[in-house]
């Protein structure tokens, strides 16, 4: 029996991903600032991470070379955050494995634990059905309205002086 999601959840791996991480390429990345994997992309660069866009349709995402695929990309890559249809997991396990990355993170409503066990065969960490920027932001202290950090937690307004 393959072992549910929340197998690959487990938070001290996430925060050690978070925190280790310098590279990460997103498979399925959109030039559109409308989608979910581009507003998670602009974060994740807000925030120091290296976005590598993995998208054959477009030249350029944020900004950094979009590559047609993983093995495409020239350099090391530390996480593949995918932004595809669960049944897509599988080839993107596989290649994932081929380039040496650190490991796999699959957004919400990825789950596929048949690509979840070719990336763990392969020596991959593996995140499933979690969502790398509001991990990022539970994790590291920076849960708030879009993503930026305005140094204050309080429900009171301040007033007009």
């Amino acid at each position: 029996m393959i072992d549910s999601p929340a197998r690959y959840q487990e938070p001290d791996t996430i925060r050690r991903l978070l925190t280790t991480a310098s590279t990460v390429a997103i498979v399925g990345l959109s030039a559109n600032v409308l989608r979910p994997s581009n507003f998670v992309g602009f974060y994740l660069q807000r925030h120091g991470y290296r976005v590598v866009p993995v998208n054959p349709r477009e030249k350029e995402i944020l900004g950094e070379v979009s590559y047609p695929s993983l093995s495409a990309i020239p350099f090391p890559v530390d996480i593949v955050d995918v932004f595809r249809a669960p049944d897509a997991v599988p080839g993107i396990a596989h290649e994932a494995v081929e380039i040496g990355a650190g490991a796999l993170w699959l957004q919400f409503g990825v789950i596929n634990p048949e690509g979840a066990v070719i990336a763990e065969a392969g020596g991959l960490d593996v995140v499933m059905d979690r969502c790398m920027k509001v991990e990022h932001a539970r994790f590291l202290g920076r849960m708030h309205w879009l993503g930026f950090n305005t140094g204050r937690v309080t429900a009171r307004r301040q007033s007009a002086v």
